[in-house]
């Protein structure tokens, strides 16, 4: 017996799917403060992902329950220079084919330490990244669980 829903009920739209991909993403996270992850799609294909943490070979925050931002309750958005992480969109654009992502899109989830949704707009270091590597579009969740696509990168 088939017991398959009908055919497109319940079946997310390509951003939610690719958002919830991103989510998946960010569960691999290594920061304590917020778990982001991006994904980077073209033509509905995943060319690359990522998530934030310390860079390959450094010891992560989360397995030594440290964090120095968090520490000296430094506000979301300031003072990256005190981070060790490495954001998740920058580690997408290191891990995906510059050729095979110029036109694409990228998607970015981030998740609170208590697991509600952050802000997944990009900071503006990650927005000249992007723009960098040739993507065209931004699609991130919101903080109210809204998805959000940007294409105008002066809005970020």
């Amino acid at each position: 017996m088939n017991q398959s829903a009908p055919k497109g009920a319940g079946r997310p739209t390509w951003d939610e799917y690719f958002i919830k991909i991103a989510e998946v993403v960010a569960s691999r996270s290594t920061c304590i403060r917020r778990r982001y992850g991006a994904v980077i799609v073209k033509d509905r294909v995943i060319v690359s992902t990522g998530y934030n943490g310390a860079p390959r070979g450094s010891v992560n925050c989360v397995d030594v329950n440290s964090c120095r931002r968090k520490e000296l309750n430094i506000p979301a958005g300031e003072r990256y220079e005190l981070c060790e992480a490495v954001h998740a969109e920058q580690n997408a654009i290191i891990n995906g084919a510059p050729e095979r992502m110029k036109d694409a899109a990228i998607y970015i989830a981030g998740f609170e330490e208590d697991g509600s949704a952050a802000e997944g707009k990009p900071c503006l270091l990650c927005a000249r990244m992007i723009r960098n590597a040739g993507l065209n579009e931004v699609v991130f969740l919101s903080r109210d669980g809204s998805i959000t696509r940007v294409s105008d990168f002066s809005s970020l």
